[in-house]
């Protein structure tokens, strides 16, 4: 898993996150965490294969294999049984860093994506710790 220092830096490295799951609908979480990663700089590519329209300007994608640009992290707004086959996508396209948001846990996908190279951050929310750990950084 990866410490507090290296989310930091990861926060000033990132450019691009693919959101799976990433809701169309701007009352779900998925939704209101990529517009504020949007306000903050990064450039979000939804996944999600039940999307037909862009979401916050975005071209939809069905899943992380179709995307056709690199990815430096993955969020993952799905259950956490689902989480395994979208950590190996997430090798499959050589993303650096899975991200498994708040409530989603699955050690046995972590354990598998830090063998395969991967940094993990897991049951935690990606707004809260970008507003907690960049706090005076120039973003809000």
């Amino acid at each position: 898993m990866l410490s507090e220092g290296d989310i930091r830096h990861l926060f000033t490295q990132t450019r691009t996150i693919a959101v799976v799951g990433l809701s169309a609908n701007p009352s779900r979480d998925s939704h209101g965490v990529a517009r504020f990663l949007q306000r903050n700089g990064y450039r979000i590519i939804p996944v999600n294969p039940t999307l037909n329209a862009s979401v916050l300007g975005e071209t939809p994608y069905a899943s992380l294999r179709d995307v056709d640009v690199p990815i430096d992290l993955v969020n993952i707004f799905r259950r956490s049984e689902y989480v395994p086959p979208i950590v190996e996508e997430a090798i499959d396209i050589n993303a650096p860093v899975v991200w498994m948001q708040l409530g989603v846990i699955n050690p046995e996908a972590a354990d598998y994506a830090q063998r395969s190279g991967l940094g993990v951050v897991m049951d935690r929310c990606i707004a809260i710790e970008h507003r907690r750990l960049m706090r005076g950084v120039g973003v809000s």
